[in-house]
């Protein structure tokens, strides 16, 4: 991988395992020095030992790639605790942030416990569980980290979302809450633009996190889901993690990264426009595409790499589905 981001210093919120950790070492390889947080710093306190996942096994496989990796012990619910960790980068950088990736989020297992359910056969706290510890935190992080930038008059802030928000998908809080994400990238844009800072909501289409691919087993085999399409999301799970990372990592190298602010932008489309592909040599497909779409249902269809993009129309004038 070519160090664009030699010199560089990103922050990914929630690496532990999953996206986070694999946006981290995509970062890593491309030289960044990638601070992460999360709420399992070692095995001595780890909180799903089922799943696993650490900030020192993170660091572990950012450094193995190539990075310098700094990890945080943050509960993103406590802003003090946010607010301290971008103090201790202000303070070990000089006031250098170049990237923060809002990855952090909390709400996978209230999503899997509530599945099947309407909305309103859940309490109130369903919210809560879904979008503070995603929306709210992303909010909360972009303000420190944009009065970081916004000294040096530079930086990128990706913020994760899902094609949930454009969708039904998991439920009214989950898509409510993507959706929140993508106007909140686009929003932010606008006030960030004089400041020479871009903001971009990230869709990675189906992602390789241990908890999701847990869940898709256990909907499936409760038959709750259709199992073809189900073996081929989670045949497509450890396609999507690394290179997520270095999507971003080129997005943020790209010397004209604000003609995609305010914007979503997916991953496999990314993917494409900078030729990048995961270990194996391999290229996710778009959303958009008809390799996507018939690949549940053709699984012969899964290696062919046709692209045929579905028109937008009119809907979303910042979604960026152009």
């Amino acid at each position: 991988m070519v160090q664009h981001l030699q010199g560089k210093v990103a922050l990914v919120t929630g690496a532990t395992r999953g996206l986070g950790k694999g946006i981290a070492v995509g970062l890593g390889e491309a030289g960044a020095t990638v601070y992460i947080t999360g709420r399992s710093y070692d095995r001595s306190n780890l909180e799903d030992r089922e799943i696993g996942g650490t900030l020192l096994d993170t660091q572990a496989a950012v450094e193995e790639a190539g990075g310098v990796c700094v990890p945080v012990q943050v509960d993103h619910s406590d802003d003090e605790q946010v607010r301290s960790l971008f103090d201790r980068i202000d303070n070990e950088q000089e006031g250098q942030l170049d990237l923060l990736v809002n990855n952090v989020f909390a709400g996978v297992q209230a999503i899997a416990d509530a599945y099947g359910d309407p909305f309103w056969k859940q309490g109130p706290q369903l919210w809560d569980a879904v979008n503070q510890v995603g929306l709210r935190s992303h909010y909360v992080s972009s303000i420190f980290a944009a009065r970081l930038m916004q000294r040096r008059q530079r930086g990128v802030i990706c913020t994760i979302s899902s094609w949930g928000g454009l969708s039904y998908l998991f439920g009214a809080a989950y898509g409510a809450g993507k959706s929140a994400c993508d106007r909140l990238a686009a929003d932010m844009a606008v006030e960030l633009k004089p400041d020479n800072i871009a903001s971009i909501a990230i869709w990675p289409g189906i992602v390789g996190t241990e908890q999701i691919a847990r869940f898709a087993d256990n909907t499936s085999a409760e038959g709750e889901l259709d199992p073809v399409a189900c073996d081929y999301a989670l045949a497509m799970l450890t396609l999507w993690g690394n290179v997520t990372g270095r999507a971003i990592a080129a997005l943020a190298a790209d010397a004209k990264v604000l003609r995609y602010s305010g914007k979503v932008q997916i991953v496999a489309e990314l993917a494409r426009r900078y030729k990048l592909v995961d270990q194996a040599g391999n290229r996710p497909a778009s959303l958009r595409s008809l390799r996507f779409l018939l690949g549940a249902q053709f699984p012969a269809l899964r290696d062919r790499d046709t692209l045929i993009t579905i028109p937008s129309g009119n809907r979303g004038r910042n979604s960026g589905m152009r």
